[in-house]
C-alpha cells in the first residue's frame, strides 16, 4: 500500500505559492507548530487568536518601534518622525491623539453622502456594459477619491500617486524586499509641495489641521508638528488610506462570487450588508500579518524566544481560529459575536477602522443596487503581491 506524507511544515511571507492561499498552512502552525520558526528569514510567528490577540496588546514586549515589516525590523531602519504606528508610548500617544479626533463615527458618517457620490460616479457608466473591474472601476477609485478629499490633495494629482504607492509596495516571488527609509525620503517625501503650499494657503482639509493642531510632546513641550512629521503623517494616511479599502473591495468581489447564496440574501435584505462587510474583514483580512520586534526574552510554548527576534503576529489566521470563531474557515454573513483581530488591538488599533467600515459598506450597497450578481474572470484576474497587504491588483467580473 502507498503512504501518504504530509509535507514539512514551512510558512514564508514572501513565497507567492503560499501566499496565494495561505490559511491551510496556518491552520496547520495552529494545530501543529502555535509558535513557529522560519530558520531562513530568522523569525517566530504566532497563529492562535489568544496568542496574536494578547501579543498585539503588548506593547511593552512586542515593540512597533522598529516598524511593523519583517525586512523593516532586520535592516533596522531609522523611522522618520511622527509615524506613530511605529512609535510606542509616550512618543506614539502624543502624535496618535492628534488624529483621533479625526476618524470619529461623527466625523465619518458626515462624509458618507460624498463618498457615495464617488461610487456612483464610478459605476453609473458600466451599467449595461457586461461586465466591470472590482479593483480598476472602484477599489483603486473610491478609496483614493476619499483619502484624497480628506488631506486635501488635488484630483488631478490622485491616481498618479496612487500608483507610486502601489509601486512602492510590490514584492519579488521569494524575495526578501529592500526597506529603507534615510534622510528625507520618509512615505510622505511625495506631499512636500502639497504641504508647503497649504502652509501658505491653509483649507478645511486634514493637511492644514496637521499643520495648525498644537499638542504637548514627550519633552513637556507645547507645540505644532514639524513639516517632516506633517510629512510622515500625510504619507502614512495617504498609503493606508488607498490600500486598505482597495483590497476590502477587492476581497468583496471574490468572496461573494464565491457565495452566490449569501451575496442573493444581501441583495433582498440590503440591512445584512454592514455584517457582510464584518464577515468579509474576518475572513480575508486586508492586512494579514503584523511583525514585532521582541524587547526582552519570553516564554511560549515551553520556548525561549530571545530578546532582539521579530515575532509575527498572523492577524488572519487568528481570524480563522476555530476556537474563537466556529467553523473559522467558513464564510457566514449571519456570523455575530467575536471580535476579529483584523484592525489590530491595543495602543495600535487601526484609527481609520470607521472610515474602512463606512467604505466597504457603501461600495457594496452601490454595487448591489446595480449589478446584483457577477462571476470572476478568472483568465485575467491578477492578485495583487506585496509585504504589507494581500488583495487583488485586478478583478474583472462579468454581469448579467
Amino acid at each position: 500500500m502507498m503512504s501518504i506524507t504530509t509535507p514539512e511544515l514551512y510558512y514564508d511571507p514572501y513565497d507567492f505559492e503560499i501566499d496565494s492561499d495561505p490559511y491551510p498552512i496556518w491552520k496547520r502552525m495552529r494545530e501543529e507548530a502555535p509558535l513557529y520558526y522560519n530558520e531562513k528569514y530568522d523569525f517566530y510567528a504566532l497563529s492562535r487568536y489568544d496568542d496574536v490577540d494578547a501579543a498585539l496588546g503588548d506593547w511593552r514586549t512586542f515593540s512597533s518601534a522598529k516598524g511593523s515589516l519583517i525586512e523593516m525590523i532586520k535592516a533596522d531602519v531609522p523611522m522618520p518622525p511622527g509615524l506613530f504606528i511605529f512609535e510606542d508610548p509616550p512618543s506614539h500617544d502624543h502624535h496618535r491623539s492628534l488624529l483621533s479626533r479625526v476618524f470619529t463615527p461623527r466625523r465619518v458618517a458626515e462624509i458618507e453622502p460624498k463618498i457615495r457620490g464617488f461610487c456612483e460616479r464610478s459605476l453609473d457608466p458600466l451599467v449595461g456594459s457586461g461586465g466591470f473591474n472590482f479593483i480598476d472601476n472602484l477599489g483603486a477609485e473610491m478609496p483614493m477619491r476619499t483619502i484624497g478629499m480628506l488631506l486635501g490633495i488635488p484630483e488631478e494629482d490622485q491616481a498618479e500617486i496612487k500608483v507610486r504607492i502601489d509601486e512602492g509596495l510590490r514584492l519579488d516571488d521569494g524575495v526578501m524586499p529592500e526597506a529603507r527609509y534615510t534622510g528625507g525620503e520618509g512615505p510622505g517625501a511625495d506631499f512636500a509641495a502639497y504641504i508647503d503650499w497649504r502652509m501658505e494657503h491653509p483649507s478645511d482639509d486634514l493637511m492644514t489641521d496637521l499643520l495648525q493642531a498644537e499638542f504637548t510632546d514627550e519633552e513637556g513641550v507645547t507645540r505644532t508638528l514639524r513639516r517632516d512629521e506633517v510629512l510622515a503623517y500625510v504619507g502614512l494616511l495617504a498609503a493606508a488610506g488607498n490600500e486598505t479599502t482597495g483590497r476590502l473591495i477587492g476581497w468583496t468581489g471574490k468572496v461573494l462570487a464565491d457565495h452566490p447564496d449569501q451575496r442573493a440574501e444581501l441583495v433582498e435584505n440590503p440591512e445584512l450588508i454592514p455584517s457582510a462587510i464584518e464577515e468579509i474583514l474576518r475572513f480575508e483580512p486586508p492586512s494579514p500579518i503584523q511583525a514585532r520586534y521582541v524587547m526582552r526574552d519570553v516564554e511560549l510554548y515551553g520556548q525561549t524566544v530571545p530578546q532582539g527576534s521579530v515575532m509575527v503576529l498572523l492577524n488572519a489566521s487568528g481570524n480563522r481560529d476555530d476556537l474563537k470563531f466556529g467553523d473559522g474557515d467558513t464564510f457566514d454573513i449571519h456570523r455575530s459575536g467575536g471580535r476579529n483581530l483584523t484592525f489590530g488591538y491595543g495602543i495600535h488599533f487601526c484609527l481609520g477602522t470607521h472610515l474602512a467600515r463606512m467604505e466597504g459598506r457603501v461600495a457594496l450597497e452601490e454595487v448591489l443596487k446595480r449589478f446584483p450578481s457577477w462571476e470572476v474572470d478568472w483568465e485575467h484576474a491578477v492578485q495583487a503581491r506585496t509585504t504589507t497587504v494581500r488583495g487583488w491588483e485586478s478583478l474583472p467580473v462579468f454581469t448579467s
